[in-house]
């Protein structure tokens, strides 16, 4: 039986394990998806590196993470969504990438509002920070929609970026999370 963390109208969330590499492969190896992010992937191989270098070791090390989000009507894995401790900023950063078949139905604004109120209430984080390329424009809409405040661009992986950020303080409309 699967473990899942927390839930949303339409969405569960759950840990990636080390079983899931086929589901980090077939979400990224469309260049659509990763047009963004600037981390296309070519192999099950590097699949494999992202998910037990990357992902599963902020589970560990930070009690946060990139988590499997599977529609709730279907079981069916959508895409991840989650918070990553980005070390070299001391920031938490809020992601999201789905299959684009699972596009334009709401799932990314659901998901990252759900994920935002996991970590400001359930994790007691204090700031959680998203960017996006200026040309990502469904991305920046996700961040805006969820009241993340924009506070300028910035440097990011070598690229400049639309930085926005929600704290508890600014936590205003916590009817819709």
């Amino acid at each position: 039986m699967i473990d899942f963390l927390f839930e949303s109208e339409r969405l569960l969330f759950r840990k990636f394990t080390e079983e899931d590499v086929e589901l980090i492969f077939s979400l990224n190896v469309d260049p659509e998806v990763t047009k963004y992010t600037h981390d296309p992937m070519v192999d099950k191989e590097q699949a494999e590196k992202v998910l037990n270098e990357v992902i599963l070791p902020q589970y560990s090390l930070y009690g946060l993470g990139r988590w499997a989000v599977h529609l709730k009507s279907s079981g069916e894995f959508i895409g991840w969504c989650g918070l990553k401790f980005i070390e070299e900023l001391n920031e938490v950063d809020l992601g999201y990438r789905f299959i684009k078949t699972f596009w334009n139905k709401g799932y990314a604004t659901e998901a990252a509002l759900v994920t935002i109120k996991y970590g400001l209430e359930k994790l007691k984080i204090e700031c959680i920070t998203g960017r996006a390329l200026p040309q990502n424009i469904a991305s920046i809409n996700v961040l805006k929609k969820c009241g993340m405040v924009f506070i300028g661009m910035q440097e990011s992986r070598g690229s400049l970026t639309e930085t926005f950020q929600l704290t508890n303080n600014n936590l205003t409309d916590k009817k819709t999370i």
